[in-house]
């Protein structure tokens, strides 16, 4: 029987730049979908409407595609848009390539529910690459047990405190901390910006122990830095936050 997360939805935007990423998108869908019984809502942004997702995904998943010619994608803005048309008081925002362990999802659910915390990273000790091989036996296998048992074998990512990959959230409470900064544009340092905010906010956030199993894939522009400029930016973005009071950056997020 699926666990009743009937209160979440899942939020997966992407654009999608390889094989390997459709693939790992289709087998994170399956697992939450087998797992839970929830809403799960996908964005892809491209420069036209293949269909391709729409046939391979289940048909009570909402599939939305947005056009779009821009080679960078823009995160942030797309995972607002998300947020502000979700309907359910908590939301799961979700990496294509994520497999997190069911018991931690729950308990990740269950203290929102709870009131015992805004935000919740559903993981604490590890984000592990599963590398190629161990992805391949997890997809043959459908089995976590695979990549429980096989932890030493992986590639350690963003040590030593990774936050990135998914969060769940109080969508309430995400709208009034100012959702996502859209002044992150492509790929890195929004997830730790995001953080600063929600604690200089005064929100409650928490982790919950136990491992994140990030499946491989090529690292296209999307993956990476696309310019030491841009990385240089979003530097002094989260610095920027970092320094300001409460006060100050309510009022920074009412310009947003």
């Amino acid at each position: 029987m699926r666990i009743n997360l009937n209160d979440v939805t899942f939020l997966f935007r992407l654009k999608l730049d390889s094989m390997d990423r459709l693939e790992n998108l289709l087998m994170v869908i399956e697992f939450i979908d087998k797992h839970f019984d929830t809403n799960i809502q996908v964005m892809e942004t491209a420069p036209f409407d293949n269909h391709i997702l729409k046939k391979l995904l289940p048909k009570h998943i909402s599939i939305n595609v947005i056009e779009d010619y821009d080679p960078i994608y823009h995160y942030t803005k797309y995972m607002n848009r998300m947020v502000k048309n979700c309907q359910t008081p908590i939301v799961a925002v979700w990496e294509a390539d994520v497999i997190v362990p069911i018991e931690q999802i729950t308990a990740s659910v269950d203290w929102i529910r709870q009131e015992k915390a805004d935000f919740v990273s559903p993981y604490k000790e590890k984000a592990l690459d599963t590398t190629r091989i161990l992805r391949e036996l997890f997809f043959k296998t459908r089995d976590i047990d695979i990549l429980h048992d096989n932890h030493g074998k992986m590639i350690e990512l963003y040590s030593p405190n990774p936050v990135g990959g998914g969060f769940f959230a109080d969508r309430e409470a995400y709208i009034q901390a100012g959702k996502e900064n859209e002044a992150f544009y492509g790929w890195g340092r929004e997830d730790g910006e995001r953080i600063i905010r929600w604690k200089i906010l005064g929100y409650k956030y928490k982790r919950v122990s136990g491992p994140l199993f990030h499946l491989s894939h090529d690292r296209g522009i999307n993956s990476r830095f696309h310019s030491p400029r841009q990385d240089d930016m979003k530097t002094s973005e989260v610095f920027r936050i970092y320094a300001m009071s409460k006060n100050e950056l309510n009022d920074e997020i009412k310009g947003w």
